[in-house]
């Protein structure tokens, strides 16, 4: 009898994702490294960076210092990569300010690196062809996408858009069995919120509200990205995933 790998393994996979260096990124990094993927980790910060790798499981993982939002420094980046089993776009900022007051300025910061950015770098990964046949893309969303809440229009309308551009590209990518999909959290602990100016005492009465009484955790974003990156999900593309504690 041949042996079998654990269902979720992705031994033998190169993953790269985004937003290594801290949040839903850096717990989404020490999943995959846990199930034997060989990572490649970007981000702004080299130092943070430097800091998931050393919370990694043993593997052949590579930091990436990049600024997203530079195409020159994308490509540069993009060029380094070996063929990628898998992509999970977790870098983004929150952004809340009352519609009466946005300035240009904050939609083309927020829509940059929320946005344009994972675009961009998805495209530089198709156009040098790092793309394996089969791989899986994970772009981290955002139930705000549907979910309205006041001042965080900008936000919103980012993950909308991602949301909206991951629907077409599973279409495009389908006839190379490369499947997309979206993960969709509800309010997860990390700096995206704890630095985002809401009170912290509003925060924590707030996830009182939610059916399972608490607010997410990077790692409950992990385990679902780990799934999606995995061969367990080979026929889901296309699809955007709800993960909020029962939240709408």
């Amino acid at each position: 009898m041949e042996p079998t790998l654990p269902i979720f393994s992705l031994a033998g996979k190169n993953i790269l994702i985004t937003g290594a260096s801290g949040g839903i990124g850096r717990a989404v990094s020490q999943l995959c490294s846990k199930l034997n993927a060989s990572l490649f980790l970007t981000g702004r910060d080299e130092n943070r960076l430097n800091e998931t790798l050393t919370t990694l499981s043993a593997g052949k993982h590579i930091a990436l210092p990049c600024d997203l939002t530079d195409i020159r420094s994308v490509a540069n980046m993009v060029s380094s990569l070996p063929e990628i089993n898998g992509v999970v776009h977790c870098a983004g900022i929150g952004h809340r300010q009352l519609c009466r007051f946005l300035t240009s300025e904050e939609i083309d910061e927020v829509m940059a690196i929320n946005f344009k950015s994972p675009v961009m770098l998805q495209t530089e990964l198709l156009k040098q062809k790092r793309i394996s046949k089969g791989a899986s893309i994970v772009f981290v969303a955002s139930i705000a996408s549907w979910s309205p809440s006041i001042g965080n229009s900008i936000y919103s309308a980012s993950k909308g858009a991602l949301v909206s551009y991951a629907n077409c590209l599973s279409l495009e990518l389908a006839p190379k069995k490369v499947r997309v999909n979206c993960i969709s959290p509800a309010m997860v602990w990390t700096d995206l919120i704890t630095s985002s100016g809401l009170n912290l005492e509003d925060l924590k009465l707030d996830e009182q509200s939610y059916p399972l009484k608490r607010y997410g955790k990077p790692e409950d974003i992990a385990g679902l990205a780990a799934y999606l990156l995995s061969d367990v999900s080979c026929w889901m593309t296309g699809s955007n995933v709800k993960i909020s504690g029962g939240a709408n």
